[in-house]
Parts: C-alpha cells; sequence; structure tokens
C-alpha cells in the first residue's frame, strides 16, 4: 500500500462540495447540504436520520472512510 503525505492544509467548502456531490451521484448517500452556517447535512438513506457535520475537514474524512469501506467490502479482480 502506498502511503500518502499528510495534507498540507484543511479541506475547503469547495473540496468538500465535489466530495459530496461524487458521494450522492454514486448512490453512495442519499443527501449533502451545504448550510449557510457551514455545516453539513447529511443523510445516508432517504427515511434515515440527518446528521450535522460540523465542516468541510468532516465531510472528506466521511467521503474517505466511505471509500475505505467500499474498497474493502468488494472482491479483489487481479
Amino acid at each position: 500500500m502506498i502511503s500518502r503525505s499528510p495534507r498540507s492544509s484543511e479541506p475547503t467548502a469547495a473540496e468538500a462540495g465535489a466530495w459530496a456531490d461524487v458521494l450522492v451521484r454514486r448512490r453512495l448517500l442519499h443527501a449533502a447540504v451545504l448550510a449557510p452556517t457551514g455545516q453539513w447535512l447529511v443523510q445516508d438513506r432517504p427515511d434515515g436520520p440527518v446528521r450535522v457535520l460540523p465542516g468541510p475537514a468532516d465531510v472528506v474524512a466521511l467521503a474517505a472512510t466511505i471509500q475505505h469501506h467500499t474498497r474493502t467490502m468488494r472482491p479483489e479482480i487481479r
């Protein structure tokens, strides 16, 4: 596995928005909305609870967690 260097800056709202868009388009999240306060409202399923994420770093962390889960759950194809 290739080790990545730590980020040199915090994720921006634009980066979080891009990840949120990808997660919703790929149906890995039902909804992700940026609130006027800078918080993100995230819903996994249409009938699921709405979670409040404090900021862009939390959206990017959620995307990383979902990506890791997705990659570890599918069988390796090589």
